[in-house]
């Protein structure tokens, strides 16, 4: 493995983060593969494809307003054609009047297809998430 594909992937993590946070979910889509799967918290289902992908992510920021977002602990792992990146997370979020805390790590695998690294999988793992009072 070399420094600059590990940072290749990190780099394009970053924008996925950048996107989907700002709600540039067009650019987002240009970031993962059409047969992405996702699987859910507690791997009780997957949502497979890129629609059903961004349909996730498109909900969650209609029916929610994002206070806090903020990730610690970024680890890449660049193997063949294939990238992991793992990270913690932490957000507050706000929706229907309620506040919530949510924290866990997120895993993502991404494959070069060409000169571009290309999200694949992922999932959001050790996710606790509370209701918090609003100030």
């Amino acid at each position: 493995m070399t420094p600059d594909r590990s940072e290749a992937v990190l780099a394009v993590m970053s924008g996925i983060n950048a996107a989907w946070l700002a709600g540039r979910l067009d650019e987002l889509a240009a970031m993962v593969h059409p047969q992405i799967t996702m699987a859910v918290p507690g791997f009780t289902a997957t949502a497979c494809g890129r629609e059903a992908f961004l349909n996730g992510f498109r909900e969650f920021l209609e029916s929610s307003k994002i206070h806090e977002y903020h990730e610690q602990g970024a680890h890449v792992d660049v193997v063949g054609n294939t990238g992991v990146v793992t990270f913690r997370y932490g957000i507050v979020y706000e929706r229907a009047g309620e506040r919530y805390r949510a924290q866990g790590r997120d895993l993502w695998v991404f494959e070069n297809i060409g000169e571009a690294w290309i999200a694949v999988w992922r999932a959001m793992l050790d996710m606790q998430e509370s209701a918090v009072a609003i100030a």
